[in-house]
């Protein structure tokens, strides 16, 4: 069983539209409000921030990035919470290796419905190719093989899909 106070990393990954944001600020409150120390670093935000290209290198490098300083973070028993496409299964490997405790959580949509419910329009924008290197249209999603936790979030609501990720997540005593 994990030490109460320790710091462990919740990768959400999926393609955009999946529900990964939407999850993650969820479980940042979860933990916060049980008194927990709770960072949320999520892909657009850190974007925002921290600019970086869409080809494969580019995407690698700023994950190994981003997976250090929640590295960094989760040795000073803070609670990450990361939303990222992180397309790539070697690049979640990486940062695999960089934490201690590492949970990655595939957010589980099809294509096709995170393309109906683009609020944002990047998947037209994609297809038009005004968008270029978009993950799932001219770039590829490697699903995860084997992560410690699957949330589907087609047809179902986010209660159902958060209560479900909390659920797993006790299961693995965090």
């Amino acid at each position: 069983m994990a030490n109460e106070d320790q710091g462990f990393v919740v990768w959400l990954t999926g393609l955009s539209g999946a529900g990964k944001s939407t999850l993650a600020e969820k479980l940042a409150l979860y933990y916060r409000e049980k008194g927990k120390l709770v960072e949320h670093l999520d892909g657009d935000v850190i974007r925002g921030i921290f600019p970086a290209g869409f080809s494969r290198p580019e995407r690698e490098e700023h994950l190994r990035r981003i997976g250090f300083v929640a590295s960094l973070l989760e040795r000073n028993q803070v609670i990450v919470i990361a939303s990222f496409i992180s397309p790539y299964r070697e690049s979640r490997r990486d940062v695999r290796r960089m934490c201690g405790r590492f949970i990655e959580v595939y957010v589980n949509a099809s294509l096709e419905e995170c393309e109906r419910s683009d609020a944002k329009g990047l998947y037209q924008r994609a297809r038009s190719g005004e968008i270029k290197n978009f993950t799932g249209i001219d770039d590829p999603y490697e699903a995860p093989e084997n992560p410690e936790i699957v949330v589907r979030t087609q047809g179902v609501t986010v209660e159902r899909s958060f209560s479900e990720l909390c659920d797993k997540l006790s299961r693995l005593k965090v």
